[in-house]
């Protein structure tokens, strides 16, 4: 069965775990011999591409990159027709797209014959979720994904893709989370990524305070206040977020917690350079797991056990 990778709300338990336990398992360069991997970017990234292609290439696979200017989804192409050429050459596409439906589309144009990886869409950004898991179960459980439990993780700021993914997994995962946001880019029910539909698990508490978030907190995460897409709110969000800055301060309502924040950071807005570049900060470990990431989801997609 062709195995996907959209979102972490589409995983069931068993894989999520496999996923993670593959990241920092041994591994060799067999898994992706003589095989291609499409990475089709309509939205650019540094650290994606980077631990993509690295990943692929460890795995003893090539990785074929098609930017924005070239494929055109919707515009020079559709993503139907896109999919389908794709399907012909490689078995993977891993795909940063504005619009998370196109998955479904290119899934149904193919048959379900064309393996796809989320590496970032408006609805979830999964592939950061799972870096970032790994992170956390780096720094307080030895990497033991299942021993996450009870963790306290605040999330501040914009509550989009990011927040979602990593919602989702932490839940999931046991950890409780507070998200910190002012009421307009607060978390909302519904979605192909919904953190407020998951059973069981830690529990989610939303707040418009970013004190009141922080406080008892393991683990400080933000991210960037105007995301892709939306520069031209800059001053309207700069104004909005007021308070939100992860800075000195705000870190001393979390004596104890370390800080994340999935880059790129527009330093002096939602993080400070003196949090960002302190010792408690876990941003480059995050960095490092993007990699790990990819190698646990490339294995699991060509079907290796983690038994």
């Amino acid at each position: 069965m062709t195995r996907h990778f959209m979102t972490i709300e589409g995983q069931d338990q068993r894989d999520l775990r496999a996923v993670c336990e593959l990241a920092i398992g041994p591994f060799d360069d067999e898994t992706l011999k003589g095989q291609g991997v499409a990475l089709v970017y309509e939205r650019p990234s540094l650290r994606t591409r980077a631990s993509s292609s690295t990943a692929v290439h460890e795995l003893g696979g090539f990785a074929t990159f098609f930017s924005d200017e070239e494929i055109g989804l919707d515009r020079r192409e559709s993503a139907e027709d896109v999919a389908r050429t794709l399907g012909e050459m490689y078995a993977i596409a891993a795909l940063r797209v504005r619009d998370h439906g196109v998955f479904e589309r290119m899934r149904a144009a193919t048959d379900d014959r064309l393996s796809l990886i989320n590496l970032l869409s408006d609805a979830a950004h999964p592939t950061q979720a799972i870096a970032d898991v790994l992170t956390i179960a780096e720094h307080f459980a030895g990497g033991d994904v299942t021993a996450m439990k009870g963790l306290e993780v605040a999330y501040v700021g914009d509550a989009t893709n990011v927040a979602r993914s990593l919602c989702v997994a932490l839940l999931r995962l046991g950890v409780n989370v507070t998200v910190g946001a002012p009421d307009a880019y607060q978390l909302v029910a519904g979605g192909a990524e919904d953190p407020r539909a998951v059973q069981g698990g830690g529990t989610l508490r939303l707040t418009d305070s970013a004190t009141d978030a922080v406080a008892g907190a393991d683990v400080v995460y933000t991210d960037a206040w105007v995301s892709m897409g939306v520069e031209a709110e800059t001053a309207q969000r700069r104004n909005d977020f007021a308070g939100f800055s992860v800075d000195a301060t705000l870190m001393s309502h979390a004596p104890h917690a370390v800080v994340m924040h999935c880059l790129p950071a527009h330093r002096g807005d939602e993080i400070a350079d003196d949090v960002l570049d302190s010792a408690r900060s876990l941003v480059w470990r995050q960095v490092f797991h993007r990699r790990s990431a990819m190698i646990g989801i490339l294995r699991w997609i060509k079907g290796e056990s983690n038994d």
